[in-house]
């Protein structure tokens, strides 16, 4: 006995090859399909519609595969009502939940669609009171109501239609995509590009959130943070215990873990440094409380601080100190990266492909997002993540925020590198 659905997908399914990867993922996962009608468009800015019947020689294996698909915006021509399920203990979701992509999602309810509140992938959703929120599995609780199979779930999109200011705005940042390996494209342009969707994302008052690893100070680009964060364009912070403690040693000693100026050898010891500038901040209590009692006077710390600007830091489990703000727990870390999502249009993710992932793991598809790196398979591979929604740019850490806030604040100039000895000393 076979077990079929008849789905559905609209969207630009061939220049995108969405249709093709929705077959893939179907073969892929032990189903078979059939292409009952295909409608393409005309032009450039037409949509397409493609209905299939899928198969699967179990029940439950057809409902994986719907779900599995739902990624590329396919949902069921009769999607039906919603079944929930009570969770029977905390922390474990009915067998049969449905499990979300980041995809904006609507669930059928009483005869109503109900919106679900900020989309996040590799969740659950939870019923409550009329509304429908996403759930992680560690947070869901004994009785929660929980949507289980594909039916009564729909998903769409990001809106890709040229006809508005955003859709404008999204649709050419989004066609100047990673370049396939072996090509070139300039990063002046990506930068532009990037610093233009900056600027319309500010001025449509939401927020620009900035995932950013230890690079971005070492590599002497702070200053360049500091002036962006300074013109008012870094609104969230997410980043590591080591960004967040060599920008403060710098701040303290001039220089972080121990490296001298430009050409000079490593200080002896070093890393002491290191734990003193941690230990000054847990003597402070905080880092703000730092910038308050005037311990701490510049750098990208004290900057967020005195702009009043959201960070959010999650340790690791080789992190010195850590510093007093870092959350040690990673599920205390999660839900602090997540209530500071709200307000969020547009993330730029830095050297740092943890802190990345995670935050594309809790990022809504309807955010756009920019990976920066100097690994071509990191940018890659965070792209991949969110081809719906990605940019790549590979290029050095911090001659990419150095052209970054030339675009962006025009007053900046790079600092001068230090004077050294032609001998090292």
């Amino acid at each position: 006995m076979r077990f079929y659905e008849k789905v559905e997908v609209h969207g630009h399914l061939m220049d995108t090859g969405v249709l093709a990867r929705v077959l893939d993922d179907v073969l892929d996962y032990g189903g078979d399909y059939g292409v009952d009608r295909i409608d393409l468009g005309r032009t450039h800015d037409d949509e397409s519609h493609a209905v299939i019947t899928v198969g699967a020689d179990t029940e439950d294996l057809l409902m994986r595969i719907l779900m599995r698909i739902q990624v590329h915006g396919v949902n069921r021509v009769d999607p039906g009502e919603a079944v929930l399920r009570p969770a029977d203990r905390d922390g474990v979701f009915p067998s049969d939940f449905y499990a979300t992509t980041n995809l904006e999602t609507v669930v059928h309810l009483d005869g109503q669609w109900v919106p679900v509140e900020q989309p996040e992938m590799d969740c659950g959703l939870v019923v409550s009171g009329g509304r429908v929120r996403t759930v992680p599995v560690a947070e869901v609780r004994a009785g929660d109501k929980i949507v289980c199979g594909s039916s009564g779930v729909k998903v769409v999109l990001p809106m890709t239609d040229h006809s508005t200011h955003s859709a404008r705005s999204y649709g050419t940042f989004g066609a100047m995509s990673l370049p396939p390996v072996g090509s070139t494209q300039p990063q002046a342009m990506l930068v532009s590009a990037i610093a233009r969707q900056i600027r319309e994302v500010k001025a449509e008052n939401q927020q620009v959130l900035w995932v950013l690893g230890q690079t971005a100070i070492s590599s002497g680009a702070g200053g360049a943070l500091v002036a962006l964060v300074e013109a008012g364009y870094v609104d969230v912070l997410f980043a590591g215990n080591a960004l967040a403690t060599l920008d403060i040693e710098q701040a303290l000693y001039g220089h972080p873990i121990g490296i001298g100026p430009l050409r000079s050898k490593r200080v002896q010891r070093g890393n002491e440094q290191h734990i003193r500038a941690i230990n000054t901040i847990r003597r402070a209590g905080s880092v703000r409380a730092a910038v308050e009692q005037g311990v701490l006077a510049q750098g990208v710390m004290h900057a967020m601080v005195k702009a009043n600007k959201t960070f959010v830091l999650v340790g690791s489990v080789r992190d010195d100190g850590p510093l007093p703000d870092v959350h040690t727990d990673v599920l205390s870390g999660q839900r602090a990266m997540r209530a500071a999502l709200r307000g969020v249009g547009f993330t730029i993710m830095i050297a740092t492909a943890l802190h990345a992932v995670a935050t594309g793991n809790i990022l809504p598809a309807s955010v756009p997002l920019a990976a920066v790196d100097m690994n071509p398979a990191t940018v890659a591979a965070l792209t991949d993540r969110a081809a719906s929604q990605g940019l790549g740019v590979v290029a050095d850490t911090g001659l990419f925020l150095e052209h970054l806030a030339k675009e962006l604040v025009p007053d900046y100039h790079s600092p001068q590198p230090p004077a050294t000895f032609a001998d090292g000393r």
